[in-house]
């Protein structure tokens, strides 16, 4: 049992609920559990009594069978793991959907590399400064390091000048270049968390408090590569990076998974980092640098890379590479009229797996009771609601095709979606909308649904509508900072003008306020994100979910029986990718 009570304790119990008839409208193709997995049994069965309405029962159900210890975390390219997308493709058969992914089966295979650093023949070390002492770097502890190379299992570099370059940003559009006059080559740069409009709240810089991808993880290790650096670290800060030092290691230690790069990543840059910020505050003031001071020229138009001294970093990387697969789970519902035109409902079925302190073979932290990261609310909860919506969409066939899409390697950086838009199976201009549910806490019902990204599209109004009969209203993301629209798999969609509407559960709650809301995403990102502690927990309570998901279906199920295509809001940054990308399927059909 948990050691601890949660802050958010007297939240309503998950109540018993009755469980009504399977759904028998439609023909159930044979279940593809053994598909390809060798001929082994799922370690689960498939729920029983699910009902072709939406209802918390049937969520709960999913989402304790998905957090189930038996998946073993649902790492992807993992034996276990894998079994995960067997039990969903069974799910999709069972409740009658069609197979939709590769040579009509129900994946579409996303090919891997899985890379694990080897932490006792690997480190960072940082060297001289005022005091000439040598700094190495405790893994986990100090500092998480890794590469992108997949061509060979040795890197190293000796004495690499260390460079501050801000937040690392080169964006033209908004006048900005944090390496303006560097000849970064062969120098590991140091990178603040985030992007310069988060420090200022300026609306009129990059996008105020609301993150940019420029202030993504992922963009400031490209930029760097393209800059041509040996290493680039970033300094983890809490709020600028929206979790805990704790999620970073977690995160980025153990296996790591990348898509298989046709240059075997040797574009990318040796090393990849993320120092605390207690080290960058010593190696600053070993520098003659003032780490308070630095940041706040980071943030001030005109910022120049800055010298850190006489500091240099060498790094020794030894990792082992283990080619893999994993797989998107894809099921169709073809419409009765206009079956070339999808709406899509996407979740992503993976997690962090399981992951022991490989020096002592103990679980990760005592804290917890085992080393497995079951995901219950990251993201068994999407994968859930993707599947309640597939089962009532069975029930009432529509015009237009439903596309659900578990996709894998979200936790990798977005790849099993951005392998899908790269290798679509579906034309991005047949996909007339789309639906995202990642990591919804089940903390009972609200007076409002969160939207990530908001402002966006007109799939906003339709979902507004819909609730406002109900008495409630859409509201933006309470910690736009986070860059929250850049981490789930609606990003690499809209990134080719695909209208996606990303929901989160409501923080005004029905029982308590904002204040009850607030306390329970706290308490998640604090003590449960990315950690083994997402599991199942007694507060759960679905209602809220199921009004959510409801009302999310009734829009797609709406849009589904309609000659409409959802538009980007005039003045989106996608909205011409989309228009675009339109004109040349009418060019098609023509």
């Amino acid at each position: 049992m948990l050691k601890q009570v949660s802050a958010v304790g007297a939240l309503a119990i998950l109540s018993a609920c009755s469980v009504d008839t399977p759904n028998e409208a439609a023909p159930v193709p044979p279940a593809p559990a053994t598909e390809a997995a060798g001929g082994v049994e799922l370690p689960l069965p498939l729920p029983e009594g699910t009902s072709a309405e939406i209802t918390q029962a049937d969520l709960a159900q999913r989402v304790e069978i998905l957090a189930d210890d038996a998946f073993e975390g649902r790492a992807p390219g993992a034996p276990v793991g894998e079994k995960t997308a067997d039990w969903i493709a069974a799910e999709y058969a069972r409740i009658g959907l069609q197979p939709g992914g590769d040579n009509g089966t129900w994946f579409q295979t996303v090919d891997m590399v899985e890379q694990t650093l080897d932490e006792a023949q690997s480190g960072l070390t940082f060297s001289g400064g005022a005091s000439g002492r040598d700094y190495l770097m405790e893994l986990r502890e100090d500092a998480v390091i890794w590469t992108k190379r997949q061509n060979a299992t040795d890197f190293s570099f000796d004495n690499s000048e260390l460079v501050f370059v801000g937040y690392g940003v080169v964006a033209p559009e908004f006048g900005w270049d944090d390496y303006a006059g560097l000849d970064a080559t062969g120098k590991t740069v140091v990178i603040l968390v985030n992007d310069p409009g988060y420090a200022t709240e300026d609306p009129a810089l990059f996008n105020g408090k609301s993150m940019t991808y420029y202030g993504r993880w992922t963009y400031k290790f490209e930029e760097a590569a393209r800059q041509g650096a040996s290493g680039a670290i970033i300094v983890h800060e809490t709020a600028p990076a929206s979790y805990g030092w704790d999620v970073v290691a977690n995160s980025w230690s153990g296996a790591q998974a990348d898509l298989v790069r046709a240059d075997a990543g040797a574009s990318r840059i040796k090393m990849e980092g993320w120092i605390s910020t207690n080290v960058a505050r010593k190696l600053f003031a070993e520098g003659g640098l003032d780490f308070e001071a630095m940041k706040v020229a980071a943030k001030t138009p005109g910022f120049t890379p800055v010298d850190m001294g006489n500091l240099s970093a060498s790094a020794e990387i030894s990792q082992s590479i283990v080619q893999a697969s994993s797989r998107n789970v894809v099921g169709v519902l073809p419409g009765t009229s206009a079956p070339d035109e999808y709406v899509m409902f996407t979740a992503h079925w993976d997690h962090l797996g399981k992951k022991s302190n490989e020096r002592t073979g103990q679980p990760q932290q005592d804290f917890y009771r085992d080393d497995i990261f079951n995901g219950a609310v990251d993201n068994a909860t999407g994968v859930s609601a993707i599947i309640e919506m597939a089962e009532a969409m069975a029930s009432e066939p529509t015009e237009r095709s439903g596309l659900f899409l578990a996709v894998t390697l979200e936790e990798s950086g977005l790849l099993g979606s951005s392998y899908f838009v790269e290798y679509p199976l579906v034309p991005m201009n047949q996909i007339v909308a789309g639906f995202n549910i990642d990591a919804y806490q089940p903390v009972g019902p609200a007076h409002d649904i969160t939207v990530i990204g908001y402002g966006a599209s007109q799939l906003e109004d339709r979902l507004a509508a819909v609730i406002a009969e109900d008495d409630r209203v859409l509201t933006p993301d309470h910690n736009p900072q986070a860059g929250f629209f850049y981490r789930s798999d609606q990003a690499p969609f809209v990134k080719e003008g695909v209208p996606m509407l990303y929901i989160k559960q409501g923080f005004d709650q029905m029982e308590g306020g904002f204040a009850v809301g607030k306390a329970a995403a706290d308490v998640h990102t604090a003590q449960r994100y990315h950690k083994p502690m997402d599991e199942v927990l007694p507060y759960f309570n679905f209602e809220g979910m199921e009004a959510d998901v409801r009302a999310v279906f009734t829009v797609a199920h709406d849009i589904a029986n309609s000659a409409d295509w959802p538009e980007w809001y005039e003045g989106n940054e996608f909205r011409a990718i989309r228009e675009l990308s339109l004109s040349g399927m009418e060019d098609a059909l023509e």
